[in-house]
């Protein structure tokens, strides 16, 4: 969406971050495209256009496989190619965590102390990701300000 100028890259990262501190990205970032788009449609009509798009290709597979799952799930090839799939997946997810993620967002050591800081909370304290997002968010505006007296 970004290449073809349907959305500013600001745009994506800020709805691509807000997503992330909600439960259900796809379906809140989903949402967010379609809805904050600068091309037709937009608003509430390109917000659940793009819902249902990214749901409807998941519910047609389920629906399609679902008769056959028992049987499948059974078979030694069939737990290979779903294990790999999973890889996949969580490749997919660790390159678009780095860019446009983090080529967009890390600028400087700050913004690294940040992102580093933020990853020790999730992972060591368990905080949920919207205090994280906004504990982050008050260090960086308090920082910035610091910075723009002195």
């Amino acid at each position: 969406v970004v290449p073809r100028g349907w959305l500013s890259n600001d745009s994506f990262l800020a709805g691509y971050g807000a997503a992330q501190a909600v439960p259900g990205p796809l379906f809140t970032f989903a949402a967010y495209l379609g809805a904050a788009m600068r091309v037709s449609p937009s608003g509430v009509v390109g917000a659940l256009l793009c819902t249902v798009a990214i749901f409807l290709p998941s519910f047609l597979l389920v629906v399609g496989a679902l008769p056959y799952w028992h049987r499948m799930s059974h078979q030694p090839r069939m737990r290979v190619t779903l294990q790999g799939i999973n890889a996949a997946v969580v490749g997919i997810l660790l390159s678009a965590l780095y860019d446009p993620v983090m080529t967009g967002s890390i600028h400087d050591a700050s913004d690294a102390l940040i992102a580093i800081v933020a990853l020790a909370l999730l992972l060591a304290f368990k905080l949920p990701s919207w205090m994280i997002v906004a504990l982050c968010t008050t260090s960086t505006v308090v920082a910035r300000y610091l910075l723009f007296i002195q």
